[in-house]
This record gives C-alpha cells, sequence and structure tokens, in this order.
C-alpha cells in the first residue's frame, strides 16, 4: 500500500485555504440561485478559449442533454436523457441535430431513463440506459430507429447510474459501466431523497467478488416508517435497515455495482473489467489504446459521509480494484483526519480485508466538479494531441457538501502522462460558476466533450440550467444547449491559454 507524509495539494479543498470561515460561512455553490433567477441566455462570446480557438452554438433548447456522437457522415447525434435528479422525468430520445440547429427524432425511451452516453460503430449506435425505474440497459439503436437491447437489468437503480458506452478500438467490444448505490457504501436517508431508497427499499451496493466487512452499522432515522421517531440501523452492502457483522461475507456478483464492463458488440454476458470505483460516469481510449475513465468522487452525505475527495482520472488495469468504499484516489479515508467532514465521525473502513493496494490516479480534480464525460484529442491540427478534454458538470452544492465558490461549470483539458490540468474553456468574468448565475450567456452545466470524426472539431454538451432547492436539484427543461469548439489559427504559442480571469 502507497504510503505518503502529505497529499498532493490538488487534494485539498480550497475551504481548507480559509479554513477558519468555512465552518460559520454558507455555501455558495453554482446552482445555488434562485429558479425564477436562472435565466438561459446564449452567447459564445462569454466563453474564453485559448488563443486561435473559437466556440459557437449549435443547437440550443436540449432538454436534458447527455452526450453527442457522430455517424458515418459525421453528423452529430444528441441523447436527451429523459430523467434528471430531483425525480423530474421526459423522454429519453436520440435526436439528430440538423444544419441550423433543428433536430430529428431517431428513436425515444419510455420512463427508464437516464439515457447517460451513446456510441456509434458499423451503422449502429449504442446507447447507455441508466435504469432509474427498472435497472440499467446497453440498446443497439439502428439508423431507422428501430431499439434492441444488447443487456438489460443491470444493478443501477440508485444514486449513479449504467454510463458509456465506448466501443473498443479494434471494434470488438462496447465498454460500460455501473455507478454505485450510495455515496460511500451504506445506504440511508440521502437516498430517500434521492428518490429510489422508496422505490426500491432492498437495492443496495453489491461487489464484484466476495468481501469481508469490519460490522460497522449506522443509525439513522427510518424514512419508510410512519413512527416519526423509529431508528434504522444498516451495516455497508445490505438493505437499508439490514445490520451487518464483524467477518461478514458479502458474495460477489457479477455485473456488480461501482464497475466497468465489456460485452461483444453483438450483446451477450457482462465480463468484468475493474471495479471498486464509485462512479465512473465517462469511458474513452486514448490514442495508444489505453482505456480511462473519469470518477465522480464521494459527496459529504449520508451515513458515512467523506469530505474533501476531488474527481479521479484513472487509468484503467483489467481486474484491478480501485479503492471505493476505502479509498479515495490511492489513499485510504483513514488517513489522518483528512477524509473527516466537519462535525462528523471520521469514516472507519468498511472492509475487514482488501483485494490489492489501489492503484495511482492519472489525475485528481477539484473537489465537487463533476467531472463527467471525456474524450482525447487526436489532432496535430486541433491542438494537444494525447490530452484528455474533461466536462466538469458543476458543483451541486449543498447537497453534496458546502463550497465557498462554485466548482467546476468548465471543459479543462489533462496530460494523462503528468497530471497536469489546465482550464481550456471557461466563463469570462471576475467569479466562476454557470451562465445563469453570473448573468451571461456562455456554458451551464457542461456533461460531455467529445471530437468529431476528422478529430478537428471538438464538441461540448451543455446540460443546461440546474439550480439547487436546498439539497433537490431543480433542472429546467429546454436549456440544453450543444456548443462547438474550433480551432480558427495557428498562431505562435496557440497552445499556451488565454487568461480566463
Amino acid at each position: 500500500m502507497r504510503t505518503a507524509l502529505a497529499l498532493p495539494a490538488i487534494l485539498l479543498p480550497s475551504a481548507l485555504l480559509t479554513a477558519g470561515c468555512f465552518g460559520t460561512s454558507p455555501s455558495s455553490g453554482g446552482g445555488q440561485v434562485r429558479p425564477a433567477d436562472a435565466e438561459r441566455r446564449i452567447n459564445p462570446a462569454d466563453v474564453a478559449l485559448p488563443a486561435g480557438y473559437r466556440i459557437e452554438a449549435v443547437a440550443t433548447r436540449l432538454t436534458f442533454p447527455t452526450a453527442v456522437a457522430f455517424d458515418d457522415q459525421n453528423r452529430p447525434y444528441v441523447v436527451e436523457a429523459g430523467y434528471s435528479y430531483g425525480e423530474f422525468f421526459a423522454k429519453p430520445r436520440l435526436v439528430r441535430i440538423e444544419p441550423g440547429g433543428g433536430r430529428t427524432e431517431i428513436a425515444a425511451g419510455a420512463d427508464n431513463g437516464p439515457w447517460t452516453g451513446v456510441a456509434f460503430h458499423g451503422g449502429n449506435f449504442y446507447v447507455a440506459e441508466g435504469g432509474v425505474m427498472r435497472g440499467g440497459a446497453i440498446l443497439r439503436v439502428s439508423p431507422d430507429g428501430k431499439i434492441t437491447p444488447l443487456i438489460q437489468d443491470l444493478p443501477s437503480k440508485g444514486d449513479h447510474h449504467t454510463n458509456g458506452p465506448a466501443v473498443s478500438p479494434d471494434g470488438s467490444s462496447i465498454y460500460f459501466s455501473i455507478g454505485v448505490a450510495t455515496n460511500s457504501g451504506v445506504v440511508g436517508t440521502d437516498n430517500a431523497h434521492f428518490g429510489w431508497l422508496k422505490r426500491d427499499p432492498s437495492f443496495h451496493d453489491i461487489p464484484a467478488k466476495d468481501i469481508k466487512l469490519t460490522g460497522e452499522n449506522f443509525t439513522t432515522e427510518n424514512p419508510l416508517s410512519n413512527d416519526k421517531n423509529a431508528k434504522a440501523v444498516t451495516g455497508a452492502y445490505l438493505p437499508f435497515n439490514t445490520p451487518s457483522q464483524p467477518g461478514q461475507v458479502i458474495p460477489g456478483k457479477i455485473p456488480c455495482t461501482g464497475g466497468i464492463f465489456k460485452m461483444p458488440l453483438a450483446g451477450g454476458e457482462a465480463q468484468l473489467v475493474a471495479w471498486g470505483l464509485r462512479n465512473p460516469f465517462g469511458l474513452a481510449f486514448a490514442p495508444d489504446g489505453r482505456l480511462f475513465c473519469t470518477e465522480n468522487s464521494y459527496d459529504v452525505r449520508g451515513s458515512r459521509p467523506v469530505y474533501g475527495s476531488g474527481d479521479v482520472l484513472w487509468p484503467i488495469t483489467p481486474g484491478t480494484w480501485y479503492g471505493w468504499p476505502d479509498f479515495h484516489a490511492g489513499y485510504p479515508l483513514t488517513w489522518s483526519d483528512h477524509y473527516q467532514a466537519p462535525g462528523k465521525p471520521a469514516p472507519k473502513f468498511l472492509l475487514a480485508e482488501h483485494p490489492n493496494a489501489p492503484p495511482t490516479p492519472a489525475a485528481v480534480l477539484p473537489v465537487h466538479g463533476s467531472y463527467c464525460g471525456f474524450d482525447f484529442s487526436r489532432s496535430s491540427r486541433f491542438g494537444f494531441a494525447g490530452q484528455a478534454f474533461i466536462a466538469a458538470f458543476g458543483d451541486m452544492a449543498p447537497g453534496v457538501g458546502k463550497v465557498m465558490a462554485p466548482v467546476g461549470f468548465r471543459v479543462d483539458r489533462v496530460d494523462p502522462n503528468t497530471g497536469v490540468i489546465e482550464v481550456f474553456a471557461a466563463n469570462r468574468g471576475k467569479d466562476n460558476g454557470p451562465a445563469s448565475r453570473i448573468h451571461g450567456g456562455g456554458l451551464e452545466r457542461p456533461v460531455a466533450a467529445r471530437f468529431d470524426n476528422t478529430g478537428e472539431v471538438l464538441y461540448v454538451v451543455d446540460f443546461g440550467v440546474m439550480s439547487m432547492d436546498g439539497d433537490k436539484p431543480q433542472p429546467r427543461q429546454e436549456t440544453g444547449v450543444l456548443w462547438r469548439i474550433i480551432r480558427t489559427a495557428t498562431v505562435a504559442g496557440a497552445e499556451q491559454q488565454e487568461v480566463v480571469r
């Protein structure tokens, strides 16, 4: 196991820099505005980019868009999720974006969203269906809109869903991921706030392989009881109000929660690639063929809150356990008091034995930035070849924990070999945050970034306005945007960042 005298600076939440006022100051997240004030305006000039690049809005008035893919004619297609945190349901759709911003519906789903991702290969689309109602699925969608499930009933009815997909470089396999049911391994009252605990009170996290528990239990209110004074005692990897015992063995199962999987392109059984990942949302293959994923890290909520854990960019080694629910970015949650939430007990190990020492990440990203879909540049004409361009959806404070200022709401580029992170696209102004908060017309909540077939144009999927009413998200329909970033000139120092603010 790796040891260290100090955590890398990037792991430290910005709040620690002002620790004296953190405990008394109110949270100031990007979505903490009145819904009535969250107006969506579109003005590409409000987005700062490196010299020699420009951005334009390709399509507007999308509802909860989450991903983009390109057919063999290089035409863009967007998936609209059909579900959003806050228990908002709409129709999930795959739509083609026409010249001028119009759209043509190719296929539509039912109430089992969110549709979280899409890939195109060999004349068909492959869609990840999140499965909030009936479990996740990978769907094949033909150009005429016929939907064929390739795998169904995936365990993704909890906090996080079925994500991906990504087609292997040789075209033989499709990779996808499943997030965990909970924040940090224990079903609690926060999962009732998400909505799913009352829909499926037996749902819980599932390991890929047999694990042995320490027997840590957590006492909470019982939102499933009519008695307001009722309490529940819950252990890790068990249904709500089910205590664990020291040394208890939880059988492994495939598919599990918190894992990455692959299967033949034509469909078949899920094969485990990696596990121990909280929410491996984005999947992408680097130009050298290596698989990477973005992991949305722990929140400061629920029975076992974890403080100060940045999102992670991981290189994926098949067969490896990546540390959830006892590690973050290779460090144990019991390390010093770094991961202890203010006023809460320090997290203890849930597993009595760990499958392996967690590996080292490619990069640790800002705390609560919610880094999601990404792609690698393959073009010297666009620039930064080999680097990852990652969409940062932005914080959902205060539901995920307190922040002193908005985090995310931009597109970053990351060198996977050095871990260096640079802002690539962000809203102009002296303050960070979504456009609706800073009264601009730029980026709102970027959720995916992907290059087109030429590799010379970067598309950014912008989910749209989502404000926060306390802990409850308030997404606004028809506020999503598909942006396009083009390199317009090669100038001296063009791969140097413009000063954003």
